[in-house]
């Protein structure tokens, strides 16, 4: 009787407790995190979250950045998006799928998963889960340890493996029933409790649609887009501007050839990019929406400098800062 089974840990609350459940049964477990940019779990990181999770645990844990691949996802999901640019069923058939193939590697005989039925609308209602299993191809080989009385037995329940009596019944969105089992179980240290992707905020997913509209969507524009404000100046020029100093460190050191940089003359501003197809006219228009964003917006005139990478020889220029109807109808 094999009882190794292979668990997903985001490092959120759920997916700790499912695995907190599997191990007081004495299942042997080995943890999977699927890794992309646009984790939001906590400041440090997704893979911390995990990271941090497994070794509460005392489980093995190997991490997948799969960030290159989900973007092909991003661009055509079979089953379309949730209310955002979230293709959440198409990315848990290409999770399962990439777990299935790790299963056999380690010698697991089953999928333990944190999901809850109901608790998210788009892949956890009943019809998607069965959908999902069934395309990655693991149909009654995922045991759902905090909702697996709502379901039918799976096989490791059915061969004895688990012991189906001390599984839970939890649905719904409510996080009481996980809040107060972690208590039960001493865990208080869960800093993503709900997962979290940009794909599902609204304006991280405008400017995910803006690169796909304008066939720029890969990694280093997915990078780009999580930093500082962001205006569509025309089909080919885009301006970033920093919004602290981390930002613009950041951003400085993601600066390419040919990109045009732009800093207040005499005052501390923020670092801002224009890149793309770039003229005079686009040129004027993205300092002045640089000017919008400083202390000066009201002054008559605002020095700024302005170079195009790698040069050191600055322009200086002397402008007005854009009036807020300007800025907000380019703003992405």
């Amino acid at each position: 009787m094999n009882k190794k089974a292979l668990a997903l840990l985001s490092g959120g609350l759920d997916s700790i407790l499912a695995i907190k459940l599997m191990l007081e049964q004495g299942i042997e477990i080995e943890a999977i995190n699927f890794l992309t940019i646009f984790c939001t779990c906590t400041r440090k990181g997704c893979m911390h979250a995990a990271t941090q999770a497994a070794n509460t645990l005392n489980v093995p844990l190997k991490i997948f950045n799969i960030t290159e691949e989900y973007i092909d996802i991003i661009r055509n999901p079979k089953h379309g998006y949730g209310s955002n640019m979230n293709p959440c069923i198409d990315c848990r058939i290409f999770i399962l799928k990439k777990a299935k193939d790790h299963m056999a590697q380690v010698g697991a005989s089953f999928l333990i998963t944190g999901e809850v039925l109901g608790e998210r609308p788009m892949s956890q209602r009943r019809d998607s889960m069965f959908l999902i299993e069934k395309e990655a191809g693991l149909k009654g080989l995922i045991l759902r340890p905090l909702s697996a009385k709502l379901f039918e037995p799976t096989m490791p329940e059915k061969e004895g493996i688990v012991d189906r009596s001390k599984l839970l019944e939890i649905s719904g969105r409510s996080r009481k029933p996980q809040i107060a089992l972690a208590r039960e179980f001493g865990i208080n240290d869960y800093p993503c409790p709900a997962g979290g992707c940009l794909l599902t905020d609204p304006g991280f997913a405008k400017r995910v649609k803006d690169l796909m509209v304008h066939n720029s969507l890969d990694i280093e524009n997915l990078r780009l887009i999580k930093l500082g404000r962001h205006f569509r100046l025309s089909k080919n020029a885009k301006l970033i501007i920093g919004r602290d100093e981390a930002e613009n460190k950041l951003l400085q050191s993601m600066t390419k050839p040919k990109d045009i940089i732009f800093k207040l003359k005499d005052h501390q501003g923020p670092f801002s990019i224009l890149r793309g197809s770039i003229d005079k006219d686009l040129i004027n228009i993205a300092a002045r929406i640089v000017c919008h964003h400083t202390k000066l917006r009201n002054d008559i005139e605002v020095r700024i400098d302005y170079w195009e990478e790698p040069s050191d020889q600055a322009t200086t220029i002397s402008i007005k800062a854009a009036e807020r109807e300007e800025v907000e109808s380019s703003r992405l």
